[in-house]
């Protein structure tokens, strides 16, 4: 019998659910059909425990493209964590992973939502601190309890929603559109979402995250964990106020701005992948709160398409690179990766938006509709700024990558030697390159004509084709006094540093708790308390007892002490 192992079994497993679930999404949006399935798992006397599941087109399209993505990261980790001792474990984290995912996927309600919500946040700590250096585990904690926050809200939203009668959210949309108790759910389930996508001001943790395996990062950052926070405001989008939306659109409009120059500043890999993550996050945000959900939603999937792949061709560099991460040890991998460097770029211009890769279909809509739509100078300068800034470090990474010279010790053993690795990029290359426009096709069957002048339709080209020649041209700066980075070093470290946002949710939040720890516990409990409690009365005790033992030596000097002291007192009283 032919031995299969565990990622194999889970690959195949994942796949073929996927291909099932996308083309059962594809009848639903054809049929325009949406399924509730109600499960009672308990009934005592009169009181029941019921568990609902929601599958229309959206969710079983999402469900098919996570599964999918799985797939192919699983059979990537084969390779990619060979040599690991507990792959299995590994294996079975990543499962836990999607099945969290899958349970807030099909959730009208918010109980079974905030279970799946907990098992997320959980499962990525367990993920973020695999490598177990304190590093990752500080990671870990920050990824945990910026989630944490995301919880409460959520366990704040369902303790109002008793007023309601259930839990079920989906039955209250359009019932309670502009009522107050909808305003409070709304706004908590927004700041739930923040967290969940890393919105200002929680984004210091997804960088962060970066801990965690590149296997895991290509899933959280594809469709898994900060998707999941999009996935719950496009669900409840119907009911956001005027008020709210604007929130949500000057929010995700500063992240997405923040995370495009923060990339521009960045030196490692794997961080720069994970700032343009963010930069898209916002992206669906803003265009979410415009009202345009779907248009978001099919972002989501192609963005998930183009970021995986991305991730794991940089997963491929760092595993051949002897586990370095830094672009400017690298260059000329064009010659000594072509296959890897050949994902790479495509990924990178799907992610910029290049014609006819799936990142185009998406993107050009969105900033075609943002055109089109009624958009003050501040946000219409973010979304276009934020798209030349993306353009901008991809090409910056491409040059610093792919191209020059080779800048580490020629001595590592460089090439494309991981089948597995190579299979699982190719898969999703294929999607990278197609699912656009199959999409699209799907999604919106009629054609949308967005009819703008001609330099707002040509603007979006000339962005992004600025973005790129200045990405190009900030990265041919030679090492040296000239350096523009260390010249205005201020600047570069402000806008480098996420705008000193780790300072002042990470650093600056848990500074002063932990100094003033330190400082109570050497003043009170190594201090003072210490000397007059549990070793200053050790300490007495111990000199008492040596006293006491001392005097009982029975000592010759000790009785002709007493007996002369003795004299002396009854000669004194007898003169007295």
């Amino acid at each position: 019998m032919m031995y299969m192992s565990i990622c194999f079994i889970s690959f195949l497993f994942l796949f073929i659910f996927s291909i099932i679930l996308i083309f059962m999404g594809f009848y639903f949006i054809i049929s325009d059909m949406i399924y509730f399935i109600e499960w009672d798992i308990i009934s005592f006397n009169t009181s029941s425990v019921v568990m609902t599941f929601l599958f229309d087109w959206m969710s079983l399209l999402f469900m098919g493209f996570v599964f999918f993505i799985s797939s192919l990261v699983i059979l990537y980790s084969e390779d990619y964590m060979d040599g690991d001792m507990n792959i299995n474990r590994f294996i079975l984290l990543v499962l836990m992973f999607v099945m969290s995912m899958m349970f807030l996927i099909i959730s009208p309600n918010m109980i079974s939502i905030l279970l799946g919500w907990d098992g997320l946040g959980l499962v990525s700590y367990c993920l973020v601190i695999y490598y177990q250096n304190v590093k990752s585990y500080n990671a870990g904690m920050i990824t945990a309890l910026s989630n944490r926050i995301g919880d409460v809200c959520l366990l704040m939203a369902i303790s109002w929603m008793l007023n309601f009668g259930s839990w079920n959210y989906i039955y209250y949309l359009e019932l309670l559109k502009g009522s107050f108790e909808m305003e409070i759910i709304s706004f908590l389930v927004v700041v739930a979402a923040m967290t969940s996508s890393a919105q200002i001001p929680f984004s210091s943790w997804l960088p962060a995250a970066m801990a965690a395996p590149t296997p895991v990062s290509a899933l959280v950052h594809s469709s898994t964990l900060v998707t999941a926070g999009v996935f719950l405001l496009i669900r409840f989008s119907v009911v956001f106020s005027d008020w709210l939306n604007i929130f949500i659109l000057l929010i995700s409009g500063l992240t997405m701005f923040m995370a495009g120059l923060g990339a521009n500043f960045e030196y490692d890999l794997s961080k720069i992948i994970a700032l343009s993550t963010l930069s898209q996050l916002g992206l669906m945000m803003s265009i979410l709160s415009m009202g345009f959900s779907v248009l978001a939603f099919f972002h989501l999937l192609t963005h998930a398409l183009f970021k995986a792949l991305l991730f794991m061709c940089a997963g491929m560099v760092i595993h051949v690179m002897s586990d370095s991460q830094d672009i400017r040890f690298m260059g000329n991998l064009s010659f000594q990766m072509p296959l890897t460097s050949t994902c790479l770029c495509i990924s990178n211009l799907a992610l910029c938006g290049m014609p006819f890769l799936a990142g185009f279909y998406s993107k050009d809509l969105i900033l075609e509709m943002v055109s089109l739509s009624y958009m003050n100078m501040f946000g219409f300068f973010l979304f276009y700024f934020s798209t030349g800034l993306t353009v901008c470090y991809s090409f910056r990474l491409f040059y610093y990558t792919l191209c020059g010279d080779f800048n580490m010790l020629s001595m590592y053993n460089m090439g494309e030697y991981s089948f597995n690795m190579i299979k699982g990029m190719l898969g999703l290359l294929i999607m990278a390159v197609m699912g656009g426009s199959f999409l699209s096709w799907v999604i919106f069957p009629t054609p949308l004509l967005i009819c703008l002048p001609f330099y707002l339709k040509t603007l979006v080209l000339l962005v992004s084709f600025l973005g790129g020649w200045f990405g190009y041209e900030i990265s041919k700066i030679s090492i040296g006094n000239k350096l523009l980075s260390i010249k205005f070093y201020l600047y570069s470290s402000f806008m480098g540093s996420m705008w000193f946002m780790p300072y002042i949710s990470t650093y600056g939040v848990s500074n002063m708790p932990l100094f003033l720890g330190y400082k109570s516990y050497s003043v009170f409990d190594s201090g003072w308390s210490e000397y007059f409690g549990g070793q200053g009365m050790y300490m007495l005790f111990m000199y008492m007892g040596k006293i006491n033992q001392w005097w009982q030596y029975n000592n010759l000097k000790f009785f002709l002490m007493f007996f002369v002291m003795w004299i002396i007192i009854m000669m004194f009283m007898l003169i007295i």
